[in-house]
This record gives C-alpha cells, structure tokens and sequence, in this order.
C-alpha cells in the first residue's frame, strides 16, 4: 500500500493552500527492501553517512527484517529505561552525537541522514534532532501506537512542561508490515485509543470555529473521520492478526498525521483528550503513572465526552446559561503548577489567555449549535466499547489512578496548552 502524498498538496476550499513535506510513503511486507533499494541505487543512495536512532527494544524487534540497511548505518542505541520524549532524551541523543564527532576524522563527520525506527518517543526525539542539525530524516515505524509518525513538531515534555517544539517531518516513511504488525499488543492498542481521541479534536475544533471563528478546514476534518472509520471497521482484523488490518490502522494513524501537515499543527487531532494525557504526564497532581500516550489519551476521551454530553443535555434543557469570565484561576494554578515549580512556566503558557477570544453574547447565541456538535458524538457508552473492542484502556483505574482524581484533571488540563477546548469554554457556564 502506497500513499499517494501529492494529492493533499495544493489549493483547498478552505481557502488555504496545503503543502505535504513527506515525499514519499509506503506500508508493506516489502517496506524494508524498498528502504534498502532507495539508500542502495535510489532517492537516498546519495547520502554517505546514514545513522539509526532506535532503542534495544525497537532494535531487536526491526534489525532482522533491516538486516541489510542496518549495514549500510551507523546506529545510535538507547537504552529504554526511562527514555522519554523530553529534554532529558535529547540531551542523550546529543551525547551520543558529541561521541560520534569525537571520531570524525575516521567516520567522515556527523550523519547526514537519520533514519527513526522505533515508535513515538523514538521518532519525536529523531525529529527534533534532524530540525536541530539541519538533516532529513526517515521514518520506519516499528509498532502502530501513534498518529505522529509524519508530524511537523516534536510533542516534549520540557522542563516539566509540554511543549510542541519545532521540528522536521520525515523525507519518507517505511512502514513494514512484518515489524509493526508484530508489536506487543498494548501498542497497537494505544495506536487505536489515540486515533479514538479525534472524536474529541474534532468536536472542540469545530465548536471553537463556531465560538471564536477560529480557522477550520472541514477537508481535513474528514480525514481525520476516515482515519476514525478505517480503525473502527479493522478493530476484529487487528485482534486476528490479518496483515490487511495491521496496514489500514498504520494507513490511518498516517492519514491522521497528514492532516495534521496539513494545517501546520496538531489542532486537527488533539485538544482536551490530550490535555488530560499532558497534564498526568507533567505529573502535576499525580505520581508518575505507567501508561502509554494512547491509554491516557482514551480515558481522556471518555471523561470530555461523558462531560460535554451533559452540558448539551443542560443546553437542550434550557438549564444551561452564559456568566461573566472570571480570568485564570491563579490560586488553583499556585498550589497545583507552582507546587511543582512550574507556575511560571504555566503562566507563560497561558499568555495571552485564549479565552479573551471568547465574546459572552456570541457564545450564548451557539448554544444549541454546541449541542449539535456534541450530540454527533458517540454516547460515553458507546466510546467505551469501541475501546473494549480493541482491549483498549477506558478506565483511570487501569492506570493506577483513582476517581478522586477526575474532577481536579478535568478542571486543571485545559491550562496545560494555550488551544481552546470546550472544557476550557466551559469555565464561562452554568449548567
């Protein structure tokens, strides 16, 4: 399966032009080959100092099947334990690097090509580091976890605080199906949660258009719907281990990604589901907790939905009414953000406060439109089993947390990224 890139270039009736900067993109049981043929005779035979950036883990699981590119690279081994997606694992990377150009006079100098094989921590701290050098990148997924593959920017957690840094989309990607398709189960799992989480993107983008008149490019919001489709239709596929099933969740993650390239940022595919993933990950109000970015992502799904299924109910109802904005709740943000040392940081992210964006008459005036957003979405329960379907996580308590919890996370996560969600929206509502 190949993914045709050039057809999401250019004019859109969204009145902005789209540029795509992956070249290339080919899921299959030949990927490896194909990868080993294009650095041999091909597009990337031109490069004299490939390097690897894998971990022991995505090592063992890929250097059978790339036996004869990884022949041709250098490689950059991480260790797994404890490596994330944060400064802490770009200073890693950077290390190894000042090892490799402690010998360039023998190796020729510094890579001039990075090719990412591993999954999302992998590839968000090759892509930063290919931005940070200046040098193209490839991507080769070794499990179907994430919708980040081809992403512009690199998702950290820096200094405490996630941020989205700037980084570079890979040149090509790789995707061999004899690799991804043997992940641990849990990844593939966490793959179908993130791609679940669009339910949520999608239905704050759109109320956020309604709202503010915030950009939308509804091409792009059906791309994401596709992706949604394409995972829900492979769901038993997956769980039976058909290699077609494998490659239409890996073609939807990317389709996913794509979209996201599309605009420029992740908007398209991550507001509050993700925020209460960032705000358990920055560790604020929570010890550390031992779950992948998609199983949080998926609970946060299921408790924004369950939410904003309530407050259409209240609109429908009429019980629901506009009030005044209050501003920042900076007590809230003192014990909790400044606890950690990270009110300032917090601040500095909330500045200026999107929701100034947000004029009280107009969101009156969208109520019921809200409510139509929202009661396109499946039902809590309806989410739930989608997720069960996939042997997904839907539950704080699977991950170790309680429902203690949920209050606090649902009224703190907006604050982790300056994006307007419908749960931040809904700091100005009685309901």
């Amino acid at each position: 399966m190949k993914i045709e890139v050039n057809q999401f270039n250019g004019p859109c009736s969204c009145g902005r032009e789209h540029r795509i900067e992956v070249k290339d993109i080919m899921i299959s049981s030949r990927a490896s080959e194909a990868l080993y043929e294009a650095m041999e005779s091909g597009a990337l035979s031109g490069y004299r100092r490939p390097m690897i950036i894998c971990d022991e883990n995505t090592k063992a699981a890929a250097s059978g099947k790339l036996s004869k590119v990884w022949q041709l690279c250098a490689e950059l081994v991480l260790s797994p334990v404890n490596l994330h997606a944060d400064n802490h694992g770009v200073d890693r990377v950077h290390q190894a690097f000042e090892e490799i150009g402690a010998g360039t006079e023998t190796s020729g100098g510094e890579p001039d090509l990075l090719l990412a094989v591993g999954s999302g921590t992998v590839h968000d701290l090759t892509r930063y580091i290919a931005h940070e050098k200046g040098v193209p990148f490839v991507s080769v997924p070794t499990a179907a976890s994430v919708d980040g593959f081809v992403s512009t920017v690199a998702a950290m957690t820096w200094f405490g605080m996630k941020k989205t840094l700037p980084a570079v989309a890979p040149a090509y990607v790789y995707a061999d199906t004899d690799i991804f398709s043997r992940a641990p189960w849990r990844l593939t799992a966490s793959g179908v949660s993130d791609l679940l989480g669009k339910y949520v993107a999608l239905a704050d983008w759109r109320i956020v258009h309604e709202v503010t008149g915030e950009y939308i490019c509804e091409r792009i919001c059906r791309m994401e719907e596709d992706a949604m489709e394409a995972v829900c239709q492979c769901m038993d596929g997956l769980k039976a281990g058909e290699t077609d099933a494998y490659e239409k969740l890996m073609y939807a993650l990317l389709l996913s990604g794509l979209a996201m390239q599309m605009i420029g940022n992740s908007r398209p595919a991550s507001c509050a589901e993700h925020h209460v993933s960032h705000l358990w990950e920055m560790e604020v109000i929570n010890d550390h907790v031992d779950a992948l970015h998609g199983e949080k992502v998926s609970i946060g799904t299921v408790l924004n939905i369950g939410l904003y299924k309530k407050i259409a109910s209240a609109i429908r109802a009429g019980k629901c009414r506009v009030k005044p904005y209050e501003g920042l709740e900076l007590e809230l943000l003192k014990q909790t953000f400044g606890a950690k040392g990270l009110y300032d940081a917090t601040m500095e992210e909330n500045t200026p406060d999107p929701m100034l964006q947000v004029d009280p008459e107009r969101l009156a005036e969208k109520l019921p439109r809200i409510a139509g957003i929202i009661e396109a979405l499946p039902s809590e329960q309806e989410i739930v089993e989608l997720l069960r379907r996939g042997d997904c996580v839907y539950d704080v308590k699977q991950i170790g947390l309680t429902e203690e919890i949920i209050p606090l996370t649902m009224r703190l996560s907006p604050y982790v990224r300056n994006r307007l969600s419908f749960n931040r929206i809904r700091k100005m509502l009685e309901y």
